[in-house]
């Protein structure tokens, strides 16, 4: 399967920022076409970008970093997937760590949300990962087994869903897991994935956590790794474009 090269834009970027980076980006797809026979793209901008991302995409797919689980309605502050749908995104990134310990997200929240994301025809990224206390306690196959259990709703298919293993240790540390912790991992996945799901070998893993073009060529060569959820790498489009290439 092709590659899926992700970037999670987060909080950050004003409108002439976020105008050049995809500009930037779609520009060196455009020089290299062939890139796309190896790989597929999605950004996910904030919110509020959302709109002039889209006008300017001809090769990338859009996402968001989150949806609300609820229709649209009396929820000020939430953002409907039928509004993402409606602004052109196919993609929303749900349970990620940041997600989960800053607004205190619970597993079945994020399934929820999963559920919706899907009814409308969004693909979800579903984030999972263990903290740094937690492997050190050998407890990451416990934890992510439950995060897979819990987060994920019924009907997940290759065609609505891709897993990114993210361990919350390495993200935005500048730490990164090894091959043999990224293989044991991503394995793991795997066989509780192809347990439960009759295309389970063909749903998309990646791997998440300062991912960079210096080391990218290591982490897709390992078995299982289908992809890369890429956070402060995917702000540069040197960056981001020479993670895809090592793909």
């Amino acid at each position: 399967m092709k590659k899926l090269i992700a970037g999670n834009w987060k909080m950050n970027g004003n409108a002439a920022e976020a105008s050049a980076l995809i500009e930037a980006v779609e520009a060196k797809i455009a020089k290299d076409m062939d890139i796309l026979d190896k790989c597929d793209f999605v950004v996910c901008p904030p919110f509020v970008h959302l709109g002039l991302v889209r006008a300017k995409l001809e090769n990338v797919a859009m996402g968001a970093q989150n949806c609300s689980q609820r229709g649209n309605g009396a929820f000020t502050g939430d953002i409907s997937c039928a509004m993402l749908r409606d602004i052109g995104a196919r993609y929303v990134i749900l349970g990620h760590s940041e997600r989960r310990q800053y607004h205190k997200e619970k597993d079945e929240t994020i399934a929820a949300k999963a559920q919706a994301a899907n009814a409308e025809g969004l693909i979800t990224i579903i984030c999972v990962g263990e903290t740094e206390e937690e492997r050190e306690a050998g407890k990451q196959n416990d934890i992510v087994a439950a995060q897979l259990e819990k987060s994920l709703p019924d009907g997940v298919s290759e065609d609505n869903t891709v897993i990114a293993y993210e361990p919350v240790w390495a993200i935005g540390t500048g730490k990164t897991a090894t091959p043999d912790d990224i293989r044991a991992m991503h394995a793991f996945i795997r066989g509780k994935l192809v347990a439960k799901y009759d295309d389970g070998d063909k749903i998309r893993i990646l791997y998440g956590g300062s991912v960079k073009p210096s080391n990218a060529a290591e982490i897709f060569a390992v078995e299982h790794v289908d992809g890369a959820l890429i956070g402060g790498a995917s702000l540069k489009a040197d960056d981001f474009m020479g993670i895809a290439a090592a793909a």
